[in-house]
């Protein structure tokens, strides 16, 4: 038998068994974040129309998820769906992604620093789902907390400064892509109907921009708080989406706001069914 055939073989069932796994792991962290988008868009549209006893940031969406019908499980459910999006991430950093330039440098960074993110959110989620308990508080006082800590370093201020210009940088990077609908490259078109891929661009167009306009207002609030040297300017997701009701527009932007995450959940459910992995 020839050895090298018999080794090449081998290998091409561990690429497709890592391939499989890493597909599973996608697609799973995919449709949980999709979950989290929607009960976030939701209590947010709760807010805009007078209802304002709950948070609305990952920690109030876990908290409502808990009210339902078999939350524990829907919990553990989530915080796995997310431990596999952290390694799908790992994967990506590791070995590449998919697309001309997946191996490059950048790309590996940039799924690297998703990889960083998704651990810290699986772990969130998991501790929650452990004790129901939010001990590390809302998103408000995460921001002031971590602003403050930021701020006393030896030269905080520019500190905190260059990370809120590079959230507001990261905020208009989401949102033109999802205007230009650069996720096209991402998804299997050619497996879906022309209704259907409408269906995905308004989901996508309109999620993705609602999401980077999110992003951009954070990373606003905190440059202030670094300017004003006051970490209670800086903002988490909660305060950023009550602030659209603070507008000339009143509470109808924050309607906009609210629906437009509501989308990009439903993208997001889009995205582990017909994402290229």
């Amino acid at each position: 038998m020839d050895t090298s055939a018999l080794a090449q073989g081998r290998f091409r069932a561990r690429r497709a068994a890592r391939g499989s796994v890493t597909e599973g792991a996608a697609r799973a962290g995919l449709t949980a974040r999709g979950v989290i988008y929607l009960l976030v868009g939701a209590l947010a549209l709760q807010i805009a129309f007078g209802d304002t006893g709950e948070q609305a940031d990952r920690g109030g969406a876990l908290a409502e998820l808990a009210q339902q019908p078999f939350g524990a499980v829907l919990l553990w459910a989530l915080g796995i769906g997310l431990v596999g999006m952290a390694l799908w991430r790992l994967s990506e950093a590791l070995f590449g992604s998919v697309g001309q330039d997946g191996r490059s440098a950048r790309k590996r960074l940039l799924a690297t620093v998703r990889f960083a993110f998704y651990v810290f959110v699986a772990y969130s989620v998991l501790s929650f789902a452990t004790s129901r308990d939010q001990s590390g508080g809302s998103s408000d006082r995460q921001s002031r907390d971590a602003t403050a800590r930021a701020l006393e370093l030896p030269g905080g201020q520019w500190l905190v400064g260059a990370a809120g210009i590079a959230i507001v940088a990261a905020g208009g990077w989401i949102g033109v892509r999802a205007v230009l609908r650069k996720y096209h490259d991402k998804l299997r078109l050619g497996q879906m109907s022309h209704r259907t891929r409408q269906l995905v661009d308004v989901t996508g167009v309109a999620g993705g921009a609602a999401r980077g306009l999110v992003f951009a207002v954070a990373g606003v609030f905190a440059v202030r708080a670094a300017v004003d040297y006051e970490p209670d300017r800086a903002k988490g997701l909660d305060d950023t989406l009550r602030s659209f009701a603070d507008t000339p527009l009143g509470p109808w932007l924050l309607v906009c706001v609210a629906a437009g995450l509501v989308l990009f959940g439903v993208f997001s459910f889009a995205m582990a069914r017909w994402r290229r992995v």
